[in-house]
C-alpha cells in the first residue's frame, strides 16, 4: 500500500517552515484550555464578590428572627403582650410563609379599622388589599368562622338569659361587621336554652324584609317557646328605627296567641348595640 502525504508536507511530516504537524494539532486544545481557564478565573472573581443569593437570604433570616421573637412574646404573655397588628401579623406568618407580613397586617387594619372588622370583611374586599390573595382571604374568614363557632358553643344548651353578655358578644361577632342587613332569630326552649340560631333574611345596606308568620312558623317547627330577634345596622349606629319597632310589635302580636314569647329585639352595630326591651320600646 502506498501512503499519501498531505500537500505541503515533506517525508518527515514537516511543513515547509519546519513546523511539526503534531504541534498544530495541539493548538485547538490549547485554545479550549485557555478559554476554560479564563471562564474559571471569572467565576473565581465573582466568588470573591458578594453572592447575590446571600443578599436574598438576609431578609429571610431577618423575618425568621422577627417571627421567632413575636411567637415567643405570645408564648410568654399571651395576646395582651401584642398589638392588634402584631396578632394579625402572627396569623399571617403561616398564611404567607416567605414574606414580610407586617406591612400587610397594617394595611388590612388601615383599610377596615380594627381586627374584628378585618375578620368580618367580605372576601372580595379583603383581596383588594395588596398582598392578600384568595387563599389568604379564605383562611382569614375561616378564623372568623371558628371564633364564631366557639362563641356559639358557649350558648348552646345553656340558659341564654342568664348569660346575656355572652349573647351580645356572640351576636356582635356574627353580625356587627356585615356589609348588608341580616335578620336572625335565636330559638329557645322552655328553659331558655338555645335550640337554634338561624338567619331568616338578608337584605340591603339599610333594609331587610321580615315576615312575622315565617318567624312564628319556624319557631313552632323547632318546638321553641321563646325567641330573641336580632338584626344589624351596617351603618354602625344601632339606634332602632320606627320600622324596627313596628315590625317587632307585629311579631310579638303574632307569636303571643301561640304561646311563643319574644324576649327582646337586639340591634347590632359597629358602635355598640341596642335592646328594644332595655329601651322600654316593647
Amino acid at each position: 500500500m502506498t501512503s499519501r502525504r498531505r500537500p505541503g508536507l515533506n517525508e518527515q511530516g514537516l511543513d515547509g517552515d519546519g513546523t511539526n504537524d503534531e504541534n498544530l494539532a495541539q493548538s485547538p486544545d490549547d485554545e479550549r484550555q485557555y478559554f476554560a481557564e479564563s471562564r474559571q478565573g471569572k467565576t473565581r472573581g465573582r466568588a470573591l464578590q458578594s453572592d447575590p443569593r446571600d443578599a436574598a437570604d438576609k431578609p429571610g433570616e431577618h423575618f425568621h428572627g422577627h417571627r421567632d421573637r413575636l411567637r415567643q412574646r405570645f408564648r410568654d404573655s399571651g395576646d395582651r403582650a401584642l398589638a392588634d397588628y402584631e396578632l394579625l401579623e402572627l396569623l399571617l406568618f403561616r398564611l404567607i410563609p416567605r414574606r414580610d407580613t407586617k406591612p400587610i397586617a397594617k394595611a388590612l387594619l388601615a383599610r377596615f379599622g380594627s381586627l374584628p372588622e378585618v375578620l368580618g370583611a367580605p372576601t372580595q374586599l379583603l383581596t383588594e388589599v395588596k398582598g392578600v390573595g384568595d387563599s389568604v382571604a379564605t383562611d382569614l374568614k375561616l378564623v372568623a368562622a371558628i371564633a364564631h363557632r366557639m362563641l356559639k358553643g358557649e350558648l348552646t344548651g345553656r340558659q341564654v338569659l342568664a348569660s346575656w353578655s355572652s349573647v351580645i358578644e356572640y351576636c356582635r361577632a356574627a353580625m356587627a361587621f356585615e356589609a348588608r342587613e341580616q335578620f336572625r332569630v335565636l330559638f329557645l326552649d322552655k328553659k331558655n336554652a338555645l335550640i337554634a340560631d338561624e338567619v331568616q333574611q338578608t337584605g340591603t345596606v339599610d333594609h331587610t324584609p321580615v315576615y312575622p308568620r315565617e318567624v312564628v312558623k319556624r319557631a313552632l317547627e323547632l318546638s321553641a317557646t321563646a325567641i330573641i330577634l336580632v338584626h344589624n345596622h351596617p351603618s354602625g349606629d344601632p339606634t332602632p328605627s320606627r320600622a324596627d319597632i313596628e315590625m317587632t310589635k307585629l311579631i310579638i302580636d303574632t307569636a303571643r296567641p301561640l304561646g311563643i314569647t319574644v324576649h327582646d329585639h337586639i340591634i347590632i352595630g359597629k358602635d355598640g348595640h341596642a335592646s328594644l326591651k332595655g329601651m322600654k320600646l316593647i
